[in-house]
């Protein structure tokens, strides 16, 4: 039987509410969708970055095998999206809660700033909980219009990615989207 996982979006600057893709379970059995929308701000790195691994280097391929299928430019990695995306999905994998609001009261554009992620002019978010790998929980996201927004969006030119287990062993995902910001 397939996991199903809960998913949630933030996009760059209004709120929008979106509905689980055909096939998902209601939220009270575990599957939800929502998004939210953000603009600029600038500052410092919290974690050091290493080469991505092979789930990073799946999900990658996947999103700009997506964007290349509409014609979207690919999306280059960042180091301080990526470390703004894996402390995102710790802190979320360590409360067993998938928000978009860290556990301090921080937000994307707090979080990306704090990681080193300046200069930039928009920014986007994709969280999910619950999938077991790269392929669920992509096909979850495309499947969501609000997240596919921000995986297909041309205005985007770097993402970092994270994922973290809970104590019981679900992963928590985050992808966390850039546009002219310095890496």
């Amino acid at each position: 039987m397939a996991r199903r996982g809960l998913l949630l979006l933030v996009t760059v600057l209004t709120a929008v509410a979106c509905t689980p893709a055909a096939g998902f379970s209601s939220a009270s059995s575990g599957s939800a969708a929502t998004a939210t929308t953000l603009t600029a701000v600038t500052t410092t790195t919290v974690v050091a970055s290493t080469s991505p691994g092979a789930w990073e280097s799946q999900m990658i391929a996947r999103i700009n095998s997506e964007r290349a299928a509409v014609g979207a430019s690919p999306l280059a990695m960042c180091n301080a999206l990526r470390t703004a995306a894996q402390n995102h999905s710790a802190d979320q994998a360590a409360h067993n809660t998938m928000t978009h609001t860290g556990s301090d009261g921080s937000t994307l554009d707090t979080r990306a700033t704090r990681a080193g992620y300046t200069g930039w002019t928009a920014l986007g978010e994709n969280v999910a909980y619950g999938y077991g790998t790269v392929d669920s929980v992509m096909t979850g996201w495309m499947n969501s219009p609000g997240h596919r927004a921000n995986l297909l969006n041309s205005g985007f030119t770097h993402v970092g990615l994270g994922q973290a287990a809970a104590s019981a062993g679900a992963l928590y995902w985050t992808q966390d989207f850039g546009r002219t910001g310095r890496c």
